[in-house]
């Protein structure tokens, strides 16, 4: 009998997805680990962990941070809903992929297979993944409320613009990859908030430019913090320790050696024997958003005062 010409992880990725079909593993199960899957087809961690690639680019399995990779919920055979898909339903799959996997897990493919139709059937919504990405972002964006009282005080408007964008990074923390702060894109929706958070500043009379950089700099500071969330998901991932945890691993030893604190003098006044910080410190990113904003909206406020008072109208 010849020898089979498949290659082993995609005979496993094979098993594995009968096991899913027909129900052995039902939506919502752990799949096995990397090591497992090894274990049981005697191969290769790098083996075992294309196997399972397979099944994520196939809409199969998800991962989510801290709970590991689960099978997905359960979608139409392929073909079978291509009639009824709309636009909505592909980007509705695409974004609950980014929110439970990351951007990186975003594919046609993948997509595709959470929809259970064919990858050709997506191209009638996009033309491929950056144009798919670009939509996710702006029908996110594009769920947010942005109201504004026009005749609410400016800081209360500004406030509330930059906590409900605050709060939508915080649902979807890939959302900030697609914003870059050099190169955002024109996305209607993205364009919708800005316009508003400008509309709320504008009784500040600031000069042109300087009414532009503070809309920007508020942006920047919701975005370039919320992705901090994101970037610790993938961390805890990776090395399966919490921030806490990895913190006190690298800096405990420091904290502790009296030369270190003897050479930074300001550090021990807060961590060292007798510092006012001895228990620690516990970075709380909602706190650092709240405090980041309230500075930032403390220093406009002060700036237009000196701005008025000056009469500089320039730009």
């Amino acid at each position: 009998m010849p020898e089979p010409t498949e290659p082993p992880y995609a005979r496993i990725a094979a098993e594995l997805s009968r096991r899913i079909t027909d129900r052995e593993l039902a939506p919502g199960d752990k799949v096995p680990s990397t090591r497992q899957v090894a274990q049981e087809f005697g191969v290769a961690l790098a083996t075992a962990t294309k196997a399972l690639d397979v099944l994520r680019a196939e809409g199969l399995v998800i991962t989510r941070p801290r709970s590991g990779t689960v099978v997905a919920p359960r979608r139409g055979r392929a073909g079978e809903q291509a009639a009824e898909l709309t636009r909505e339903q592909v980007l509705a799959e695409a974004v609950a992929m980014a929110d439970a996997e990351g951007l990186e897990a975003v594919s046609m493919r993948a997509v595709a297979g959470r929809c259970g139709v064919a990858p050709m059937s997506l191209y009638r919504f996009v033309e491929d993944k950056e144009d798919l990405v670009s939509a996710m972002a702006d029908a996110v964006y594009g769920s947010a409320r942005f109201e504004r009282d026009g005749a609410a005080p400016w800081r209360s408007q500004a406030e509330s613009l930059c906590r409900e964008l605050w709060r939508l990074h915080r649902a979807h923390p890939w959302l900030g990859r697609t914003q870059p702060l050099t190169r955002p894109l024109p996305l209607p929706s993205v364009i919708r908030f800005g316009d508003r958070l400008l509309g709320s500043l504008e009784g500040l009379g600031l000069p042109p430019k300087l009414h532009f950089d503070v809309h920007v700099l508020l942006f920047s500071h919701v975005v370039g913090l919320a992705a901090n969330f994101e970037a610790e998901d993938e961390a805890v991932s990776e090395t399966g320790l919490s921030s806490e945890e990895w913190t006190d691993l690298q800096y405990q030893p420091r904290i502790g050696d009296d030369a270190f604190m003897d050479a930074h003098p300001h550090f021990a006044k807060l961590f060292g024997h007798f510092g006012s910080l001895t228990d620690g410190y516990d970075m709380d990113l909602e706190d650092l958003f709240e405090l980041g904003l309230a500075l930032t909206l403390d220093g406009v406020e002060s700036l237009s005062r000196r701005v008025g008072a000056s009469g500089d109208a320039g730009g």
